[in-house]
């Protein structure tokens, strides 16, 4: 493995969570471990991972509602959950919620790490640098300067406008839920916060109205997909 893969590991018992992301580490992946499901979603979209593992049962967002999220967004990565229940109707959950593997408290770290390796086969893991400006269309967005270009337009974007427009663009023709934008853009997901994103969005939607092939779609419920032609 020449470039490692990079696991994110959400578990709310710290000492286990500590346990299995140094034994992975000795196994030569890269680790990053958040201890409650609110943190995992964030993290998730703020980094490029190869595999996820998250506990169930866990404080603010359980593993299959973050599964759920992260589905939304990515189909294609592989999630095992880490559970200590081990009725059927809890595995059932468990795949219909998105997820590719189950294992049952307490586990043997040589079982997780055959099924980690099984998993990430099927994973195309490159070392590609996160694009500082990204293409969207007819215009140049400068993820570091905050500028948005078009032949016909120039505007320099607030910090809360260029995070949004960020993320929308790393998970573009993708789903993105409103309260992982929320929580990871304003810190709360909240009325007041949620009324300030459709303010933000419909703004993002007037700067990006030059192409016309460009659309911000709201997914009723669920979040907002930025859309354009690859």
């Amino acid at each position: 493995m020449t470039t490692k893969a990079k696991i994110l590991l959400v578990e709310d018992d710290t000492n286990l969570g500590f346990v299995i992301a140094d034994q992975l580490k000795s196994e030569g992946y890269s680790v990053v471990l958040c201890t409650n499901g609110q943190d995992g979603a964030i993290r998730f979209t703020e980094d490029t991972f190869h595999l996820c593992i998250f506990d169930v049962m866990m404080p603010k967002k359980d593993g299959f509602t973050l599964a759920k999220e992260i589905r939304n967004i990515n189909q294609d990565i592989p999630i095992i959950f880490l559970t200590a229940k081990s009725m059927t109707e809890d595995k059932v959950a468990g795949f219909n919620a998105g997820g590719d593997d189950y294992l049952t408290k307490p586990f043997s770290f040589d079982e997780l790490a055959v099924r980690v390796k099984a998993l990430l086969k099927r994973v195309q893991i490159t070392d590609a640098p996160e694009e500082k400006v990204i293409r969207i269309g007819g215009y140049l967005f400068d993820t570091e300067n905050f500028t948005l270009k078009h032949p016909n337009f120039e505007k320099t974007l607030t910090k809360k406008e260029a995070m949004v427009l960020k993320m929308l663009c790393r998970f573009k023709n993708a789903v993105v839920p409103r309260e992982t934008i929320l929580t990871a853009v304003w810190g709360q997901d909240d009325y007041f916060a949620g009324r300030s994103m459709d303010v933000f969005i419909t703004k993002l939607r007037k700067y990006l109205s030059e192409d016309q092939t460009i659309s911000i779609a709201n997914i009723h419920g669920i979040g907002f997909k930025l859309e354009f032609p690859e």
